[in-house]
């Protein structure tokens, strides 16, 4: 096969092409990603979504028996090529891409399950486009990160909401604006799988009417500074209001330079999970030739 359809899509600016592959055979290797996520000579992306039935991919066998109703899988890929366990824009624009194609529904405040590297994911529909419970959330260690224009070496919080990320508290907006991260930073210890760095600074005045605001930017493991990243906002939030205290609100406002996402935090029978919302939207379809890459 030479020739393959894509769609491309966003959510927040975080961008995106997926390809339909319901049987699973399209087999794309990390060169083929790389390429095609290339902004210079490829589509250009921050990633690729592989929209394939669960039944039809190893990985998904264990979901669909755990959740019968996950037909889909959102087999995920970085702009590098590398697999990842989770996109929290990426499964907003997935279930656009599911349902304006007629191949799922979300009618009347039902849910959508999803597979994913990171178990089921339950999606809805909301005021601002999409929801998605990204499940349990852990706090992990702290680490020290280095970036260009951030002077010193910083203290990061170690967050995993189904992926890795280090979140940096920044006293203000002049020192977010001065960071170059076209340059990866650097974790101190180094994570063994890497890990999304999230640089953040809250707002004047942080809380109002029992919502939390915060401004963030960030660099993605695999693909560089991106405009916006779906679990890195979940995980500023979650480290924000760690640092903030017991008093700090469970629901949360971040703004990223693609727009703005909801985060809440909740209690379930089987701990505290954390969801995001915002938009998704599908820019427009393609095709690309394998051959030419």
């Amino acid at each position: 096969m030479s020739k393959i359809s894509f769609t491309k899509g966003h959510g927040t600016g975080n961008d995106f092409v997926l390809v339909l592959d319901a049987d699973g055979a399209i087999s794309l290797t990390a060169s083929q990603i790389a390429k095609i996520c290339n902004r210079h000579f490829g589509v250009g992306a921050d990633g690729l979504i592989r929209v394939v039935r669960s039944e039809n991919l190893p990985e998904g066998k264990p979901i669909l028996e755990q959740e019968p109703n996950a037909v889909w899988f959102m087999d995920y890929y970085n702009a590098d090529g590398q697999a990842a366990e989770m996109c929290g824009n990426g499964i907003r624009v997935f279930a656009r891409f599911l349902i304006e194609r007629g191949l799922a529904e979300i009618a009347g405040g039902s849910t959508l399950p999803v597979g994913t590297r990171d178990g089921v994911k339950d999606i809805t529909k909301s005021a601002n486009g999409f929801a998605v419970d990204l499940g349990r959330w852990r706090l992990d260690a702290e680490s020290l990160v280095e970036a260009t224009g951030l002077g010193v070496a910083r203290p990061a919080q170690g967050i995993d909401v189904g992926n890795p990320h280090a979140v940096v508290a920044l006293a203000t907006d002049s020192q977010l604006a001065a960071l170059r991260l076209v340059d990866a930073p650097s974790i101190e210890p180094v994570p063994i799988n890497g890990a999304n760095v999230e640089f953040v600074v809250p707002k004047e005045p942080m809380v109002k009417d029992g919502v939390g605001y915060i401004s963030m930017r960030v660099f993605e493991r695999g693909v560089g500074e991106t405009l916006s990243c779906g679990t890195g906002i979940a995980a500023a939030a979650l480290a924000t209001r760690y640092w903030a205290g017991s008093d700090a609100p469970n629901q949360w406002q971040v703004s990223v330079p693609g727009g703005t996402v909801a985060v809440r935090m909740f209690a379930t029978e089987d701990g505290e999970h954390v969801g995001i919302s915002g938009p998704a939207e599908i820019s427009f379809d393609g095709e690309i030739d394998l051959a030419t890459l």
